[in-house]
């Protein structure tokens, strides 16, 4: 996976980023290893506002998004100062983990390097609650649907997975290759090359109810997990203080 060839749009939309990037990575299907021939490329990651935009009476957003399409490369970029993305850090979000610690990089500095190694100490029990709720969602979205489509299936057993991954060992894993190593699920395998060779709308080939044992079994471990995990039940003051004191240091730093 850490050996994708990225398209030079994407290194072209961290360079011309409008602030100081401090790290930007692939997310979304690129990332969870099920990209389509046609899906786009989600780049996430955290810029800086600068000092005099913080302290100023003006109102500055704090997410800077991009939507472009070039007819070869559909990317979508967002990025968040600094402070933001600190504060979701320090919740229980899942999304910021999975991007901060992607592992298909395309931009990055010493200051990601010193928030990917705080990461650990944010991790909590509460992080299942996110992903309990993502999977809950996306099974939902698939009941909805006239034609259940594979896309919201495979996100449905991916966050379960890597909730339940991180739950059982304290680790973020994304990839649902990856995950599947564990979970030994025949069905994910067909699927995931299913969506990798066909449309980002590719249909389910089987009823919907054919995969909800599965993943019912696989909620309720999770929900245990929960109860088992090793995980604290709340990120330590010492963490909360070291988080803080990066933001201060990167956004002197920007000037």
């Amino acid at each position: 996976m850490d050996t994708l060839t990225f398209p030079p749009q994407l290194q072209a939309a961290a360079h011309d980023h409008p602030y100081p990037l401090l790290f930007a990575t692939v997310s979304g299907a690129h990332l969870y290893g099920f990209p389509s021939p046609d899906s786009d490329w989600d780049l996430r990651g955290v810029h800086v506002l600068p000092v005099r935009d913080v302290l100023g009476l003006e109102d500055v957003p704090e997410t800077y998004s991009l939507e472009r399409d070039d007819g070869q490369v559909e990317l979508d970029l967002v990025t968040h100062d600094a402070r933001k993305f600190a504060r979701l850090l320090l919740t229980r979000n899942g999304y910021v983990l999975e991007q901060l610690l992607s592992p298909l990089v395309v931009h990055t500095s010493a200051a990601h390097a010193e928030l990917v190694a705080l990461a650990p100490g944010v991790l909590t029990r509460w992080h299942a609650h996110h992903y309990l709720g993502f999977t809950a969602n996306q099974w939902k979205l698939l009941h909805k649907e006239a034609v259940p489509r594979v896309k919201p299936l495979l996100y449905a057993f991916r966050t379960v997975l890597t909730g339940l991954h991180l739950m059982r060992s304290g680790v973020v894993e994304a990839n649902l290759e990856v995950l599947n190593g564990d979970a030994r699920l025949p069905f994910l395998d067909d699927l995931i090359a299913l969506k990798r060779n066909g449309a980002e709308q590719e249909p389910l080939p089987a009823p919907l109810e054919t995969y909800r044992a599965e993943h019912e079994r696989l909620v309720q471990a999770l929900e245990a997990a929960k109860d088992s995990t090793h995980l604290p039940d709340a990120v330590p003051e010492d963490v909360r203080r070291a988080v803080s004191d990066w933001v201060v240091r990167v956004r002197l730093g920007s000037g």
